[in-house]
């Protein structure tokens, strides 16, 4: 599987900065920062303030901020309301008008029957990676390249690039992710033509055999429902990574 023609333009974490809204992709001059300070703030009192689940809009924004932390990583909303103070049915109302304005999307856990234990909580990711910066106070190509949010940054990118494609295309995403309980994971599972294709996210330049470690794994336990699986990359190398992955850079992704 290849998405065709993803949205982002320009160098690569210049490009994810800005993130993929049509209005910031049609202007490329547009300060992409005093846009999303914008959006944020219109989403906030017009879309937001119309919900009843929401009584305090900066505590919302609050938390906004620390989901956007969390991307691409397990959901515990338990962590979230302790470190915000608030009642865990209050996050979940929350996350749930995040949901519905198409802010957030959760990945689900693949569940087979392999004789292992897997993780069965959901992986949360923000719909748009340069709003994933900007809420993140992420303000530069070199501090999204440099900084300990690097590696969700990329994912959340390759992982929104996939359902946005597959949304294009008049598909219903089905995709999933994989962790075993021992922490054997494979980023993204996407159903397609009835196997499953792998795919790992490394926002290294440079690709080796070992980040297709994860994708073996996979394999070994599914067999043939298993595709050979694909390692998004930051670089600018195609190239084999061993019987059970190729890495692709996300630039021709």
């Amino acid at each position: 599987m290849r998405p065709a023609g993803h949205a982002l333009k320009g160098p690569l974490w210049a490009a994810f900065l800005r993130g993929s809204y049509p209005e910031l992709a049609a202007h490329p001059r547009r300060d992409a920062e005093l846009w999303h300070s914008s959006y944020v703030q219109t989403y906030l009192e017009r879309d937001v303030r119309s919900l009843r689940q929401v009584g305090d809009l900066v505590e919302f924004q609050r938390f906004l901020r620390a989901v956007a932390a969390r991307s691409a990583q397990l959901l515990d909303l338990t962590d979230i309301a302790r470190e915000l103070g608030v009642a865990v049915n209050t996050a979940k109302a929350w996350l749930s008008v995040l949901e519905a304005t198409y802010q957030v999307f959760l990945l689900r856990p693949y569940h087979a029957n392999v004789g292992k234990r897997l993780v069965k909580r959901p992986k949360v990711y923000m719909a748009d990676v340069g709003l994933l910066c900007y809420l993140t106070g992420t303000r530069t190509a070199r501090q999204a390249r440099e900084s300990p949010l690097a590696g969700a940054i990329f994912e959340t990118a390759v992982v929104a690039e996939v359902m946005r494609t597959l949304s294009h295309r008049g598909q219903e995403p089905r995709v999933h992710f994989w962790r075993t309980a021992a922490g054997v994971e494979v980023d993204l599972l996407v159903e397609e033509a009835g196997r499953l294709v792998p795919i790992e996210a490394k926002a290294s330049a440079t690709p080796r055999p070992a980040m297709a470690g994860g994708i073996a794994a996979l394999r070994r336990d599914l067999g043939a429902r298993a595709a050979r699986g694909i390692v998004v990359h930051g670089g600018d190398t195609e190239l084999p990574l061993g019987a059970d992955a190729v890495a692709f850079p996300f630039a021709r992704f």
